[in-house]
């Protein structure tokens, strides 16, 4: 291939990345776009025709393989999936400690389950090709699954149920903010028939909960509700049959000003512009009880009896908020929107600082007043299009909602004739996005030092081998619970053996001498590690180590700070 081509293309992509973030007029962004496109086109010609060429008399040569992962996904090493666990144990353990079930869905649906519960991003479902005459696709989240599988137990009662997997969906990746193709989500989902907020309130104190142990920094969870938010839409003139893509577009308001979501209301969705500005006037609203009660001396709001309902829901769960005291941590924002089609009653998510793309705030008062430099309407993504993560936030880490109708909906159309009276099975749930939390925690794991694994205890020889004598105490050690490991040699020398503790940074070198083991003695050496200069340092100390009884060695372990730091 020509290096002026590649150097063409690399100067063509800068120039791309500069004019988007400098908000350049859009017609030289497209121009700019365009011409990357047909550079690139030339580069696959190129490579084409160069796997066709054969060297004369060389004979048939296998195509080589290109080692990379598939676009939107990618590999963890063991450190980063230490840190991983880390989270997902968390996560774990308060499923079960606010009473939940585990549950595991297929990874992939037929195609007809997941269809049509998605509005606009539909478009991002992965289609399986054909299969044994079943028409498949990858599943896009958690929810769906589950109300499906509620479905197909008769609507299950009540219950807590959780699940933790991977999802798909045919996004534009942003590897950096955990924003890929393939994800894993955390769901925890609360079914059946209960008074009125009580397993709202409960959902949105487990994911403060949830974000108080991850020691997540400061965070917001905005609230809003369907009801709600259809009641507005519906007192400013918004048709029925334009309700789910105005809210689609109202969605977008963390993403983008006011200005641009108000011309896809009505230049790309045809929405009246007096019924976009009176939309505009409710949106930029929020705040807690406070709002509540505003709303609620809205007579024109309220005598809608959608809108009605929802206040009165929202009234409720504030009593409720201020029990589990995170009321401090709820912002009542009528900006979300959620646009998932079948959320029916309360929608929330989960925000923090980084969640909003640079320049805009992540929680921020929406403005009704138009830019003075709005920003050019972004294309759709293309597979060739380069993104500047850079001026990409990370989004919202956990969100959810309640969805009344979505596992009636599934046993209706099993009926098929529609005479069977149909039950709902109400639902409320909360779906975490594992990865982008670990977007946000990788660089403070890795600042702290953090580890491929968590192994305590390095055993030892000095001397003759000790091989059978190492096993016995690395056997003892793992019945007691202490992650130990050794040596997989006869008679290793014991530099050898302390540089595989050290890569591992194992906090004890536990080493076995021949004279100490008639003495039931072992010697315990204590290891530490610091950061210097971003690389990870052995400090250095002039202890040997000390005897103890090998009888205490165990409560030696577990009585330690490293025991209490990784355990």
């Amino acid at each position: 291939m020509s290096s002026s081509l590649v150097q063409e293309i690399a100067e063509q992509t800068a120039l791309f990345n500069n004019l988007r973030t400098q908000n350049a007029d859009a017609n030289l962004i497209e121009e700019a776009k365009r011409k990357l496109g047909e550079l690139k086109k030339a580069q696959g010609v190129l490579n084409a025709k160069g796997k066709d060429k054969k060297t004369e008399g060389e004979g048939e040569k296998k195509d080589r393989i290109l080692l990379k992962t598939a676009k939107g996904t990618r590999d963890y090493g063991p450190s980063e999936m230490l840190c991983r666990l880390h989270i997902e144990r968390i996560v774990k353990e308060a499923f079960t400690l606010y009473g939940g079930s585990c549950l595991d869905t297929p990874v992939f649906e037929r195609k007809d389950v997941l269809a049509g519960k998605y509005g606009e991003d539909s478009k991002l479902i992965f289609d399986l090709m054909d299969q044994g005459g079943e028409q498949l696709a990858l599943r896009y989240d958690h929810t769906v699954p589950l109300a499906r599988w509620l479905a197909m137990i008769g609507g299950g009662g009540q219950g807590k149920v959780w699940q933790v997997g991977k999802v798909y969906r045919r996004d534009q990746p942003v590897m950096s903010k955990g924003r890929m193709r393939e994800f894993m989500q955390a769901d925890f989902d609360i079914s059946g028939t209960f008074d009125a907020m009580i397993p709202d309130a409960e959902i949105l104190s487990l994911i403060c909960t949830i974000l108080n142990n991850l020691d997540i920094g400061e965070y917001t969870i905005k609230l809003n509700h369907r009801k709600i938010l259809d009641g507005i839409f519906a007192v400013c003139g918004v048709p029925d049959d334009k309700i789910r893509t105005i809210s689609s577009a109202v969605d977008k308001l963390d993403k983008l000003p006011w200005s641009e979501v108000k011309k896809e209301m009505t230049e790309e969705k045809g929405l009246n512009p007096a019924v976009a500005d009176k939309i505009g006037e409710y949106v930029k609203h929020k705040g807690g009880p406070e709002l509540l009660e505003l709303l609620s001396k809205d007579a024109t709001l309220t005598g809608n009896n959608s809108a009605k309902e929802g206040l009165e829901d929202m009234g409720i769960l504030f009593g409720f908020l201020k029990a589990y005291q995170i009321s401090d941590k709820i912002s009542f924002d009528l900006s979300l929107a959620r646009g998932l089609d079948y959320y029916t009653g309360l929608i929330y998510e989960a925000i923090v600082e980084g969640s909003a793309p640079p320049g805009l705030k992540a929680n921020p008062q929406v403005s009704t007043a138009p830019a003075s430099t709005p920003p050019p309407k972004k294309s759709k993504p293309v597979d060739e299009e380069e993104i500047d993560e850079s001026q990409v936030g990370v989004g919202s880490i956990a969100a959810g909602g309640r969805y009344d109708n979505l596992v009636g909906m599934f046993t209706a159309a099993a009926s098929g004739d529609g005479k069977k009276k149909i039950v709902n099975t109400p639902c409320v749930g909360i779906s975490i996005g594992m990865d982008r939390i670990f977007a946000l925690l990788s660089p403070k794991w890795a600042s702290m030092g953090g580890r491929s694994k968590d192994t305590m205890v390095y055993v030892m020889a000095a001397g003759d081998g000790l091989l059978q004598e190492r096993m016995e105490l690395v056997r003892e050690l793992r019945e007691h619970g202490i992650k130990t490991d050794f040596l997989a040699k006869n008679k290793p020398k014991l530099p050898a053996q302390f540089a595989a503790g050290e890569k591992d940074e194992v906090p004890f070198a536990v080493i076995l001498g021949s004279d100490e083991l008639k003495e039931g003695l072992v010697t315990v050496k204590e290891q530490r590690w610091e950061l210097k200069d971003g690389a990870k340092v052995k400090v250095e100390s002039a202890d040997k180590g000390r005897k103890v009884k090998r009888s205490e060695l165990v409560s030696l372990v577990k009585s330690s700070d490293a025991w209490t730091e990784w355990r």
